[in-house]
């Protein structure tokens, strides 16, 4: 039987773990609230811009003037994979979800023979990776000073991944990030950013006719860069919903876990004190008829 010291001392220390999780649950939820309106924001411009982008796409179709970025380099020998994860744990199955579906993607091309190159933003998916894939890995981006991700953030990694496709480092890249549903479903994504593909969105009508000026390469050109960046900012935001989320989710039920350990460590305890109480009747009567 447990000593009851001990006893005292487990429901003290999980006491205490109850009221760390019960407050990091709190500031999740403050968090969540900020980080889904940012996000929730952002989905009407990405989804019109990639509508407008999908009709300049279409109209252009394969031409040979077509811009790089949307024609791409004519092979996928070599994939860049950006994984993009938390810098900080504590939410439960997330940044493992966005890995595994990441690692998943980077084995299948590793056995069709393709070269493959990963480029982390979150030390969690990085750590996570690094065991596995560790020879692949090309850079990280870490922004663990910021506070609140913005744009020029996204701008950031894009111009980095801009510059590797002009040097013709990779043929392909991949984005990989959580989409935000609920607070206790996070859908991890893998979207091709580069060459770009986009989908015409529902209720958009495929015929009807635009004149552009300049010309639709023109704009494509120009436009491209812009909508890696948006593509990117845009998980960024997702993805800080998604984290926050699920660490409310995981802290909820780490608060739910710690109080049924208390109540069976409580249980524990009084069955253990009655216990020690009743040795020491029973051996004070035994002394007394003794005597």
């Amino acid at each position: 039987m447990a000593n009851l010291k001990d006893l005292k001392n487990r429901i003290a220390s999980v006491k205490n773990t109850r009221k760390i999780t019960k407050a990091m649950q709190m500031v999740a939820a403050a968090k969540l609230r900020r980080a889904q309106e940012a996000a929730e924001m952002s989905r009407p411009y990405t989804e019109r811009f990639n509508a407008v982008m999908a009709s300049l796409a279409a109209s252009v179709g394969g031409s040979d003037s077509a811009p790089k970025l949307l024609s791409g380099t004519g092979k996928d020998d070599v994939h860049l994979l950006l994984v993009m994860t938390s810098e900080k744990g504590l939410c439960g199955g997330f940044n493992s979800n966005i890995a595994k579906k990441a690692r998943a993607h980077a084995q299948e091309l590793i056995a069709a023979g393709k070269e493959v190159k990963i480029l982390t933003v979150g030390k969690k998916g990085r750590d996570q990776l690094k065991r596995d894939l560790g020879a692949h890995f090309v850079g990280h981006v870490d922004l663990t000073e910021v506070k609140r991700v913005g744009y020029a953030d996204a701008q950031g990694i894009a111009k980095d991944i801009l510059n590797r496709f002009d040097d013709g480092e990779f043929d392909v890249a991949t984005l990989f990030y959580a989409e935000f549903v609920n607070v206790v479903s996070q859908t991890p994504m893998a979207v091709q950013i580069i060459p770009a593909k986009f989908e015409q969105a529902e209720g958009d009508a495929p015929d009807t006719l635009f004149d552009y000026e300049p010309s639709e390469e023109a704009i494509l050109a120009d436009l491209l860069p812009r909508g890696v960046a948006t593509a990117i900012f845009s998980a960024l935001l997702e993805n800080g919903a998604s984290e926050q989320g699920a660490r409310m989710s995981a802290m909820d039920n780490a608060t739910r876990n710690a109080g049924e350990m208390i109540d069976d460590l409580t249980i524990e305890y009084n069955r253990s004190r009655q216990a020690v109480i009743t040795n020491e009747l029973i051996e004070i009567i035994s002394g007394a008829e003794a005597l």
